[in-house]
């Protein structure tokens, strides 16, 4: 066997059209060639990775400022105050500048030319937001450049999701795509930001996961609170004690900030709802602990009583007058198996939430006295 394979690998003398050299070099060629289909297929698999959005470059902003410019028919002076804030770059380092840096250089830009866009970059570099907010008709005006009106919501979004006023937040960033600002990381952490903020898990898990395609280049407080973000997000239930307290939080978060409107009225009663469940689930197993436990006692295998024997109790034969039409019931359970439910319902909740249920749980008591 062996030698038959030292025969078969061995080049032949016989003249068969072939040399040895030419044998050589077809069979290099046909691995080559494999290898090369090989890696061929894995071509589509690395382009399938690729992120989704791009952080555009500081020349590219540059541009679109100066068509910006163009696309307004600004006069000499205003032409003067873009040039100026965009000069251009003496070497292609100084071309390397912080996506955040450029959207405030866009907003200083557009600032300097429009006295309406004034007023809101204005805004937005105060400390504290006004108690009624002001109403920016320029970032809804659609005669007005997209690059403009996308890049100021941008901003303006920005500050309202860092002074806590979510709901305006997303009024601005929602719509917003990548392709459309000049800092998309930063529209994709703030989207992300206000949706956690709302527990709205749908949407702020898509965002957070389209904001991570880019990891590397992103800022690293940005990748950081996202990767918290998921994390914290993720197990989130529906109707869990952990909902409930952040459907409270949110509610002081809107009444601290003077938003008191219908919406906060029906938050608060979806969380009364969600109580009213969880009190509703801790009855029926005290209930059934109760029912369990005085079967087990109450049965005696060895003397069981007759039917027709009276029981030979001495009490005076005073009952306690249960409403038995009231749909709560939590008014008939007793003081102790009360203050039990009371401690488990609010064990994991900040401390000033068991006020809050305490006096929830008063009033229930109250409407079934």
């Amino acid at each position: 066997m062996r030698h038959a394979i030292q025969r078969s690998i061995k080049p032949s003398r016989r003249h068969d059209g072939l040399s040895w050299a030419t044998r050589s070099l077809l069979l290099i060629g046909c691995l080559s060639f494999t290898v090369i289909a090989a890696a061929a297929e894995t071509v589509p698999d690395e382009f399938g990775k690729r992120a989704t959005w791009q952080v555009p470059a500081a020349a590219t902003v540059r541009d679109q400022v100066l068509a910006w410019a163009k696309q307004r028919s600004l006069d000499e002076a205003g032409t003067l105050k873009v040039e100026t804030l965009w000069p251009e770059p003496a070497d292609k380092e100084a071309q390397e500048v912080a996506s955040a840096e450029l959207l405030e250089r866009v907003a200083t830009t557009i600032a300097a030319v429009d006295e309406d866009a004034a007023r809101l970059v204005e805004q937005c570099r105060s400390i504290k937001p006004p108690l009624v907010m002001p109403e920016h008709e320029l970032l809804v005006d659609d005669t007005r450049p997209e690059f403009e009106r996308h890049n100021l919501r941008l901003y303006y979004g920005r500050w309202l999701a860092q002074n806590r006023l979510i709901d305006e937040s997303l009024k601005q960033l929602d719509g917003l795509k990548p392709e459309n600002v000049v800092d998309p990381a930063t529209l994709l952490f703030y989207q992300s930001v206000c949706h956690h903020r709302l527990l709205d898990k749908d949407k702020c898990l898509p965002a957070l996961a389209q904001l991570m395609e880019n990891d590397s280049v992103i800022p690293r407080r940005y990748a950081t609170v996202a990767k918290l973000m998921e994390a914290d997000l993720k197990p989130l239930k529906t109707d869990s004690l952990d909902e409930v307290s952040r459907l409270m939080d949110d509610i002081q978060r809107r009444l601290d900030l003077a938003r008191a409107g219908k919406k906060v009225r029906k938050q608060e009663d979806d969380v009364i709802a969600k109580l009213d469940k969880m009190i509703e689930e801790l009855e029926k197993q005290q209930q059934q602990q109760q029912g369990g436990g005085g079967s087990a006692g109450g049965m005696n295998p060895s003397s069981p009583m007759q039917d027709s024997q009276a029981g030979g109790g001495t009490g005076p034969g005073d009952v306690d007058q249960k409403r038995t039409g009231s749909k709560s019931g939590w008014g008939n359970l007793p003081q102790k198996d009360r203050q039990e439910a009371l401690q488990r319902i609010s064990k994991d909740l900040p401390a000033h939430y068991r006020e809050v249920i305490e006096e929830y749980f008063r009033k229930l008591a109250n409407d079934g006295s």
